[in-house]
């Protein structure tokens, strides 16, 4: 069993992971890349409790299970014990609409039920500060906790014992009780009540959104699960999506492979637009379309591949001596230095995300003259480094080459300014980056394709193979139909694939050889299966791959393909949204299914 048996819950602010014991082990306050309350899935064993976690303790604690309530992201653990007794804890962050406005605060939810017995139970709430390099320290009043630290305050209000709270003495739970956990505010009104109110207007508001959602026939559950995934990792305020919602899990045991994932990566611009689009959730689309132009616009053409939630550029990396990290396995790193590097895809993933602007007339912000302007801005650049070394796609650290893929994503960006211009009527410009994305084109053909190996290669003049590649047919750069790309497809099966799961790359990096398998390389492999015609293929695989989600129907960012343990920041956005993508090409259409 995966060790990250680990559900989700927030509300597009913020984000929190829940254990299988009801443990909340995660939680950053007030936004996704804040310091950490909650931290302790970053200890190195289960038993280190000193604080950084949320726990409500079961005394002869046997066993849990755990479901999501249908259509939400509100989860429910049940704890049982040795002599029958038993306990429910409901965990949500509330969202929902008032007062003609969007309600969605930086404030946790916790609701506790006794079921059978005579439960006997003990609340740990025990926050830390600094990512767990101190504990913040505490005042109190009749019904609340504050817990005051260096940079930043919460209080805990409750309708339990605050006694019992603060010095976690245990007590029978004879009658339910809940604790809101967020801004340092008052209360207005009963604990109970609030609680009560803010569960019922939370799932009315989470199963109407997914009510207007577009779903295939085939795999509902999983999809709805997925958009529910995606959705809490777009900030509500500025409209970027991070990557997920943890730092430094590592992408195999004792790797080094530890990185910050709580920001926003342009390179994933495509893919998340494009599975919002499939999915129907316009507005969300529209709100990280808008993140995405903005940035582009404010740095004249020259991007970064990664931005914090804010739309900041600046993301310093540094390592922590406070956190063990997960499993013990550290360094634990706070910030991304992938901020500094140079990733030629960028241009064309601004470029392909933004093309909906001007296609799509559903948005409220459709594009115009103006914005194919501010585009042209990065299509110059695009032009300018498409043959340029990079440090690619994965954000190799130690070296760089000219990236086929960088340089085929400069020719996207060529290719759908060319669009997006016949689409405006400004045939001149048309021709202008018709003209270039054709000398790319070329480019990359004559330089990348390895007649030996009979496919594309990872870089210009090079022999080695990247899992990017077998987007060739997705980008529009290949027809599915072209022999080159089922050769690719073929070379990528031969060297890359290790039983059900894809690599990105199999050639050692700066780290050393990869051990474990990139969960979205799986899902960009499943659709060129489906692309050639090779159905069955993909859906088999597609099934397999859906078996190894945890036990919440979550995915990781990369898996051990003999174990099936997931490792990696969590939940990942990128293999969410594969999954989605993949499911919406490989289901039967909803007119052919009765």
């Amino acid at each position: 069993m995966s060790s990250l048996e680990l559900g989700a819950i927030g509300n597009s602010s913020i984000a929190a992971l829940v254990d299988p014991k009801g443990e909340i082990v995660w939680a950053c306050l007030p936004r996704f890349d804040s310091d950490a309350v909650f931290c302790s899935l970053l200890r190195a064993r289960a038993s280190d409790q000193d604080f950084g976690f949320f726990a409500v303790e079961l005394a002869g604690f046997e066993r849990s299970e755990q479901a999501y309530v249908a259509n939400t992201p509100v989860l429910v653990t049940r704890l049982y014990d040795a002599s029958g007794g038993a306990i429910e804890i409901t965990d949500l962050a509330p969202r929902f609409r008032q007062f003609g406005r969007l309600f969605c605060p930086s404030q946790l939810v916790r609701m506790v039920r006794p079921l059978a017995g005579s439960p006997r139970v003990r609340v740990l709430l025990r926050p830390a500060a600094d990512y767990g390099r101190s504990r913040p320290q505490r005042t109190w009043g009749s019904n609340h906790v504050r817990y005051v630290g260096a940079e930043h305050v919460v209080r805990a209000t409750a309708d339990c014992s605050i006694t019992a709270l603060l010095e976690e003495t245990p007590f029978v739970l004879r009658a339910p009780f809940a604790l809101l956990l967020g801004p340092d505010e008052t209360l207005q009104g009963a604990v109970a009540e609030v609680a009560r109110r803010f569960l019922e207007q939370t799932v009315d508001y989470w199963q109407d959104w997914v009510r207007d959602l577009s779903i295939p026939f085939e795999w509902q559950d999983e999809i709805i699960r997925a958009a529910i995934t995606l959705k809490l990792a777009a900030h509500d305020d500025t409209g970027a999506v991070v990557a997920a919602f943890t730092t430094s899990i590592p992408e195999s045991a004792a790797s080094g492979r530890n990185w910050d994932y709580r920001h926003c990566w342009l390179r994933d611009a495509y893919f998340v637009a494009n599975a919002l689009n499939r999915l129907n959730a316009t507005r969300t689309m529209e709100r990280y379309l808008g993140y995405i132009i903005n940035i582009a616009a404010r740095d004249e053409g020259a991007l970064q591949p990664v931005y914090s939630v804010s739309g900041r550029p600046e993301i310093e990396e540094r390592e922590l001596d406070s956190l063990p990290g997960y499993r013990g396995m550290g360094p634990v790193r706070v910030g991304n230095q992938a901020y500094r590097q140079v990733q030629n895809d960028v241009y064309g993933s601004a470029v392909l995300a933004a093309t909906h602007a001007f296609f799509d007339q559903r948005l409220y912000a459709v594009g115009n003259e103006g914005l194919f302007r501010q585009l042209e801005a990065l299509g110059e650049r695009a032009v300018a480094v498409h043959a340029q070394p990079d440090a690619g796609l994965w954000e190799l650290r130690g070296a760089a080459h000219v990236h086929t893929f960088s340089s085929v994503m400069c020719w996207v960006a060529c290719d759908r300014l060319a669009k997006i211009a016949s689409r405006l009527g400004l045939q001149e410009r048309s021709r202008h980056w018709r003209m270039h994305a054709d000398g790319i084109h070329a480019v990359v053909c004559a330089r990348a394709w390895h007649a030996g190996r009979g496919s594309f290669a990872a870089t210009f003049e090079g022999e080695a193979l990247d899992a990017s590649l077998l987007l060739l047919a997705e980008l529009g750069f290949l027809r599915a139909d072209d022999a080159r790309f089922a050769g690719t497809v073929a070379a990528v099966e031969r060297e890359l694939k290790r039983g059900d799961f894809v690599f990105r790359y199999a050639a050692p990096d700066d780290f050393g050889t990869p051990a474990n398998a990139f969960i979205v390389c799986t899902f960009w492999y499943i659709d060129a299966l489906a692309a050639l015609g090779r159905r069955d293929e993909a859906r088999a695989l597609f099934e397999a791959t859906l078996a190894r989600r945890n036990r919440l129907g979550l995915y990781s960012e990369h898996i051990d393909p003999a174990s099936g343990e997931l490792w990696g920041n969590f939940p990942q956005t990128y293999s969410m949204v594969g999954m989605i993508n993949s499911a919406t090409r490989l289901s039967i259409p909803w007119d052919q299914a009765f």
